[in-house]
């Protein structure tokens, strides 16, 4: 079983690492093998997991959990049933390691490569969703990936439910799995892996704003993450109103209660009149509480929005709303207080529609669709560990590829550097090849 509580997180980082180096060289038909036995072994030993995860949420109740962070929590028929797609969907999608990335000739008979390959050792935090689990894991798998995993204290009886489950299987396939995956307990064990930036390439925290930036202060580990997910869908004035209310209702009403629903809601106000009423009843049948600006106040009962909200991250049914001038002002509102995660824009005007995509400065802006479509499984990306705001390395829903980073490969026939040094040194051509 891949729990290390006896073991130092040293000891941990250092199984790590070695299974890092072994899994460089597994082939994508033993990869493929090892999620099609994840898979098997998820639903041969469902109701011991279903079993695992009724425990932590009756214990959370008990510590009084809020409803949302219970919805995060469960782990059911539809979310086991969510992780085979996405495993099935990785199992189909081509392996990222091992990609010529470019061909150069430096001279003749001298080749330079840019090849993919795996980050190494990836630490990865994250709160409340035990499916979170199995969507990391798989996805390390595939891209070659060593991972250590730290879930939430609530949800830890289906943590280490999902992760022997995972770990047999794999191990069962191959032992160059062994140490693949490992899952730590304690909060102490995170604190020493974030010293440890001689075994461990990356962190990913995925979980509130207070523990991205909490893990950001804490070591010299590069860390990809977000620290927030407050999503704005903006409303048009050359909106289609039907339209315009399906695509908001999703955004924050298919599921409130992650990172990509939307929780700031903009208006054009040459269409709030004609907009807002029929969105606020939708709205409201659903139990969304509204907090309103001035504008918005006048057109539908709201309670009064503050400066706070604008920058808040609800995670629950509660919307924020604002009325705008114009499209401008609702591209610098989310650039002002967005968290540059995803937002969107309703609108009949492909004019309008490329300056809000080319201005607003997110990992994920969208065109007439909902913001809950960014999703690392939905954009075909295989899953996701996360999605980032970063601007380096990976950015957006973070699937396979953003897993991977390169290393170049120059293949030579005795060619020296001394050679293209000097009064007669030799050019070199420099000529990209297919």
């Amino acid at each position: 079983m891949p729990m290390a509580a006896m073991d130092s997180a040293k000891e941990i980082a250092e199984k790590s690492k070695e299974a890092s180096y072994r899994l460089q060289n597994v082939p994508t038909e033993t990869k493929d093998r090892a999620l099609a036995e994840i898979r098997k072994s998820l639903v041969e030993r469902k109701e011991e997991i279903f079993s695992a995860n009724r425990r932590d949420i009756d214990s959370s109740k008990k510590a009084g959990l809020s409803t949302a962070l219970l919805k995060r929590l469960r782990f059911d028929q539809q979310k086991l049933d969510e992780a085979l797609r996405s495993i099935d969907s990785l199992i189909s999608i081509e392996d990222p390691i091992g990609k010529v990335l470019s061909r150069t000739e430096l001279d003749d008979g001298l080749v330079l490569e840019k090849v993919t390959t795996p980050i190494g050792v990836i630490a990865v935090i994250f709160e409340s969703r035990p499916d979170a689990l199995v969507q990391i894991s798989t996805l390390c798998i595939k891209s070659g990936n060593a991972v250590i995993l730290k879930g939430g204290s609530e949800a830890e009886n289906t943590n280490r439910a999902l992760a022997s489950a995972i770990d047999d299987a794999i191990t069962g396939v191959d032992e160059r799995f062994k140490n693949a995956v490992q899952l730590v307990s304690t909060r102490e064990a995170v604190r020493n892996l974030l010293e440890l930036d001689d075994l461990i390439d990356l962190v990913i925290p995925r979980g509130s704003n207070e523990l991205v930036r909490s893990i950001e202060d804490s070591t010299r580990i590069p860390v990809l993450g977000h620290a927030a997910g407050i999503c704005h869908v903006y409303i048009d004035k050359d909106a289609d109103i039907e339209m315009a209310i399906s695509v908001s209702y999703d955004a924050k009403c298919q599921y409130p209660a992650v990172c990509n629903a939307m929780e700031t809601l903009l208006v054009h106000k040459d269409i709030a009149s004609g907009f807002l009423p029929k969105m606020a009843e939708k709205l409201k049948s659903a139990g969304v509480e509204l907090r309103g600006d001035e504008a918005t106040r006048k057109i539908i009962p709201s309670k009064p929005a503050t400066e706070k909200d604008w920058m808040t991250e609800y995670n629950d049914l509660i919307l924020s709303i604002r009325v705008v001038a114009s499209a401008d002002e609702a591209i610098g509102h989310i650039n002002r207080y967005g968290s540059h995660h995803t937002d969107a824009i309703v609108t009949s005007s492909p004019a309008t529609a490329k300056k809000f995509l080319d201005s607003v400065d997110s990992s994920s802006v969208l065109w007439n669709c909902s913001t809950r479509f960014a999703d690392g499984y939905r954009y075909g990306l295989g899953a996701e560990v996360g999605i980032s705001t970063n601007k380096t390395h990976a950015r957006g829903p973070v699937g396979l590829e953003g897993l991977t980073i390169y290393k170049y490969r120059l293949t030579g026939k005795g060619h020296v550097v001394s050679d293209y040094v000097g009064e007669k040194a030799k050019k070199f051509t420099h000529r990209k090849l297919k």
